[in-house]
C-alpha cells in the first residue's frame, strides 16, 4: 500500500488522558492499547477530561528507542489547554516540530492498523520521540477518517 503525506509543522501540543507501556512485538499489544481506548470512553474518562482544546480524540506513542521492538507508552487521551493535576489523569506533551501528516479514510481500526504497516516499510527521517493518532470523528464504522502525524528528524 502506497502511503501518500505531506511535511507539516506543529506547534506543542498538550494532551490528557490515560496511559500504558508495551510494544509493537508483545503479544498483548492489541490488548494493552485496546483496553486503553475501551476505558477512555466506557469509563468516562473522554467526557471527565476539562477544558478540551477540541472534540478530537488522540492515540500517542512516546518515549521509544526507535525500533519496532522496543517499549514505548502509549496515550489516549485529547488536547488539552492545560494539563489538570491531582486528579488521577495522565499528561504528556506532544512536541513542537516537523511530521510526515498521512490522512486514513475507512473502517477505524482496521485502516489505523494497515496505515501502521505500511508506514513502518517507509524510509522517513523519523524522530521516534512522538508519533500520535488524530481521530477526526466518531465514526466506528467504514467512514471513519485519522489523520496520523510521524515525527520526523529536524
Amino acid at each position: 500500500m502506497k502511503m501518500e503525506y505531506e511535511i507539516v509543522t506543529l506547534e506543542e501540543k498538550t494532551a490528557v488522558g490515560i496511559s500504558a507501556r508495551t510494544n509493537n512485538t508483545s503479544p498483548d499489544m492489541g490488548a494493552v492499547i485496546g483496553g486503553l481506548w475501551n476505558r477512555f470512553y466506557n469509563e468516562g474518562i473522554y467526557a471527565s477530561i476539562p477544558k478540551k482544546a477540541n472534540a478530537k480524540a488522540l492515540g500517542i506513542y512516546t518515549e521509544y528507542a526507535g525500533d519496532e521492538k522496543a517499549d514505548y507508552t502509549a496515550f489516549v487521551a485529547c488536547e488539552a489547554d492545560e494539563a489538570p493535576t491531582g486528579n488521577g489523569f495522565d499528561s504528556c506533551h506532544i512536541p513542537a516540530g516537523k511530521y510526515a501528516k498521512f490522512v486514513v479514510h475507512g473502517n477505524m481500526v482496521q485502516a489505523v492498523a494497515e496505515a501502521w504497516q505500511a508506514i513502518w516499510q517507509m524510509d522517513l527521517p523519523r524522530a521516534f520521540l512522538c508519533d500520535f493518532e488524530e481521530y477526526q470523528n466518531d465514526d466506528m464504522g467504514e467512514h471513519a477518517e485519522i489523520h496520523i502525524y510521524v515525527g520526523l528528524k529536524q
